[in-house]
């Protein structure tokens, strides 16, 4: 049977580790086993447990703090990363042969996988292992509440997904925390008319050139259709579910899989209230 991996990925403070935290009580809640594996080397503490984490390979302050290196913040984490390239055979014996394994796995800068080569490999060789692989590109909606930002978002989704080449569903986080008119500027968002879009800011550009190089963009998103959002709300459970059924959907999630019940609580015992009545009449 084939094993499932999400890649989640996106910028510092998007919200990945709320997510995996968040799909992890989830799954519980579906009698699903769902697994995290920590990808990041400068991660410092998480609220759910994990199955792997590569700073028991390779941490970020060991590195900087080595003499004969003396990398900063960014060269340490880079260091770390083609470490574990050279060294899959790590995480190979931390995942172990189970069947039907179901893992998330937890980066962490947008630099790891638009200026290295390292996640491509990491997907390449879960791909080796039989692992169907989805990325989820995450962005935080309250940066997402404006056109130009908007279109960052959408670059930058679109950077990873032409890097890794796999499936790919992008998620705008933390709506929960939006305003209700932060939340209906944002509904645009998730279904856009780039088009219209631009001609509603048409007034801001001060440049014909970028002009010209926004709508380049805007058609390339637009009339392809390459890009689109998802809401995330952690406080909605329907919400939730769609997110994953989208990600299932993408890797062909439970073609394989018996169906299981979802846990359910238990009742308490019947009560019998008519001899409680009695033997209170009685005594």
């Amino acid at each position: 049977m084939p094993r499932y991996a999400q890649i989640v990925m996106g910028p510092a403070g998007s919200g990945k580790s709320t997510y995996c935290s968040t799909m992890v009580q989830h799954a519980e809640s579906l009698n699903r086993s769902v697994q995290v594996v920590n990808l990041d080397p400068a991660a410092e503490h998480f609220n759910y447990p994990v199955m792997a984490d590569i700073r028991e390979l390779i941490q970020v302050d060991d590195v900087m703090e080595d003499d004969s290196l003396r990398f900063g913040p960014n060269g340490g984490l880079v260091f770390c990363m083609e470490y574990f390239a050279n060294n899959f055979d790590w995480l190979e014996e931390s995942l172990g042969h189970v069947e039907d394994d179901y893992i998330l796995c937890e980066k962490g800068v947008i630099e790891l996988y638009t200026h290295l080569p390292v996640m491509r490999q990491l997907v390449e060789q879960l791909q080796q292992w039989e692992f169907r692989v989805c990325g989820v590109f995450l962005v935080d909606s309250q940066f997402m509440v404006e056109s130009f930002k908007f279109i960052s978002g959408v670059m930058a989704a679109l950077s990873a997904m032409v890097s890794l080449e796999i499936p790919q569903v992008n998620i705008l986080t933390k709506m929960d925390l939006l305003n209700p008119k932060a939340k209906k500027e944002i509904e645009k968002y998730l279904d856009p008319d780039m088009y219209s879009m631009m001609d509603d800011n048409s007034e801001s550009f001060r440049s014909t050139q970028f002009k010209k190089l926004t709508k380049a963009i805007c058609g390339l998103i637009d009339d392809y259709s390459m890009v689109r959002f998802l809401p995330f709300d952690r406080t909605d459970e329907e919400g939730i579910n769609i997110v994953l059924q989208h990600i299932d959907f993408s890797i062909q999630y439970g073609e394989d899989l018996e169906f299981k019940e979802p846990k359910v609580e238990e009742e308490p015992a019947n009560i019998n209230y008519d001899e409680i009545f009695q033997d209170t009449v009685t005594s």
